[in-house]
């Protein structure tokens, strides 16, 4: 090797050899892969063997998770001379009658116009004192009577709230007490009683829940919280399909409170307007698996013999979202979509309510 060769290795090598007298950065590593992102699981469905139902697991309804217990106090007919400082809820509380069946057998034009000395007519009957939790279906079922037997006998009205304390009359005998078996062969679960009776009885010192204006939120199991109405007519079909039962009596005389829409099964059902979901599930035999949307202003859409049910009770949905999947449940004879509107407790022909097509 010639002197300058030698005179220049070293410099070579202290250009990649640590230490060799040249502050190099070793090389960056190479940029770690990400893992790639998973695909969100779909929600279990769970089927019911009995209906053939599929629905997302999710709590029973409060009227399920919370029986009531027959335990109602029979009073007779009588009259009762008021104390001095005798409230209408005292004298309920010691005769064991309702406050406001006491108010309306006096045509009392308020619950405390009563003075010392008044008669007051108690009316006799079974009454049930209604404790926190229960509905007024599990109420009607204990009893083996029709919630709509209940509103009746006690003149209730929207929005239909039990409080805590109260006590509701039970139609039928008194002296009577049916077997379990009779109550249950009595009672039937219909629409009309979801949406009436499926709410918890509230405190008796605070008002039921005002509608909720703005934006909508996941509510817990057992609310319903309702949004800005739809106008009439601002209503979407849920469905595509060919009219096979109108509204209103048929041949047979039996009356249809909604239309029949034929559809091929497991076609995407849609909901007709923004609201929030007051029921979902198979406890209705005749429509098989149901979703009852409230919307508001006294408005309420319901969905019946799907097949697959793809939400869950209490969540907001929007218009044209898709709630559940068609089916041949219930009592249907062919793949089909039972659609009902109603406004209160009153079925609306929906073609009215619905754009022209």
């Amino acid at each position: 090797m010639t002197r300058a060769a030698a005179l220049v290795a070293p410099l070579l090598l202290g250009a990649c050899i640590p230490g060799g007298g040249y502050d190099v950065p070793p090389p960056a590593p190479p940029p770690r892969a990400e893992p790639p992102q998973a695909e969100p699981l779909p929600a279990p469905v769970v089927e019911s063997p009995a209906t053939g139902v599929s629905q997302l697991p999710a709590p029973r309804p409060a009227w399920e998770s919370r029986p009531v217990a027959p335990d109602a106090r029979a009073v007779e007919d009588q009259r009762y001379t008021v104390r001095p400082g005798d409230t209408l809820t005292a004298v309920a509380a010691r005769t064991g009658a309702g406050v406001e069946a006491i108010a309306r057998a006096n045509a009392l034009p308020r619950p405390d116009a009563i003075a010392a000395g008044q008669v007051l007519a108690i009316p006799g009957g079974r009454y049930h004192l209604v404790r926190p939790g229960q509905t007024g279906i599990a109420i009607a079922r204990a009893y083996g009577v029709r919630w709509a037997e209940v509103v009746a006998a006690n003149a209730l009205a929207e929005p239909y709230v039990l409080y805590v304390g109260q006590r509701v009359l039970i139609p039928g005998d008194a002296a009577r007490r049916p077997s379990a078996a009779e109550r249950a062969a009595a009672f039937r679960l219909d629409i009309d009683s979801i949406l009436t009776g499926g709410q918890p009885a509230v405190a008796a010192n605070r008002p039921p829940a005002k509608p909720v204006a703005g934006p909508r939120r996941v509510l817990p199991s057992t609310t319903a919280v309702v949004g800005t109405p739809p106008a009439p007519g601002r209503f979407a079909w849920p469905v595509d399909g060919r009219i096979v039962r109108r509204f209103g009596p048929g041949a047979s005389g039996e009356r249809n409170d909604g239309i029949k829409i034929a559809v091929p099964a497991d076609t995407p059902v849609k909901a007709a307007a923004d609201g929030d979901v007051a029921y979902v599930g198979d406890g209705i035999a005749a429509l098989g698996g149901l979703v009852i949307l409230r919307h508001g202003g006294g408005w309420a859409s319901i969905y019946g013999h799907a097949g697959k049910l793809l939400v869950r009770r209490g969540q907001a949905v929007k218009r044209g979202q898709t709630i559940a999947l068609s089916g041949e449940t219930g009592y249907a004879d062919r793949p089909e979509l039972h659609f009902e509107l109603r406004r209160g407790r009153t079925p609306v022909d929906p073609v009215g309510q619905l754009p022209r097509r």
